[in-house]
């Protein structure tokens, strides 16, 4: 079965299909559907996402129009590296990944889904997933992420505050 028009790597400067990459073997539906969800995923992955990503620049003029800020990392690392000064302190996961039991509750309390609200983790990862999730799931109009976290945020120079 042929998938016309699925472009796949160059070879020889030709271009060539899916097909052709894996030979002429039968494509059953299940293969299909998993190259049809991997370029989904690919296609997704490539987009704008629903927040914004800022740096700390825009991070700082975020908390200068108050914006709060929310830190969603846990206990320990608030204590190691601390927070920025006026941090909203609130776990997200644990240290095995699992979402912290009331955390949405408490967030949704606090935060008002039509109020902007930046987030800020360790590197930014824990807070993309959030974000995404806050905009797509929850109905928050404004996310903005702190992209490269607190890491960046420390080695910039920016102060921090300790945390007991």
């Amino acid at each position: 079965m042929r998938l016309a028009g699925f472009a796949g790597a160059s070879s020889g400067g030709k271009l060539r299909t899916i097909q052709s990459l894996f030979g002429e073997m039968e494509m059953t539906r299940g293969i299909k559907l998993t190259l049809a969800a991997a370029l989904a995923m690919l296609l997704a992955a490539c987009a704008e996402p629903p927040y914004q990503n800022v740096d700390n620049v825009g991070l700082e003029q975020a908390i200068d129009r108050g914006v709060p800020l929310i830190d969603i990392r846990r206990p320990d690392e608030w204590r190691g590296t601390g927070v920025v000064e006026g941090s909203k302190l609130l776990t997200f996961v644990d240290g095995g990944g699992r979402v912290t039991p009331g955390f949405l509750e408490t967030l949704t309390q606090h935060f008002p889904k039509d109020q902007p609200v930046a987030l800020i983790c360790r590197t930014g990862n824990r807070t993309d997933a959030l974000a995404r999730h806050m905009m797509e799931q929850l109905g928050y109009a404004q996310v903005i992420n702190v992209r490269d976290g607190i890491t960046r945020w420390i080695a910039d120079g920016f102060p921090v505050a300790r945390v007991r």
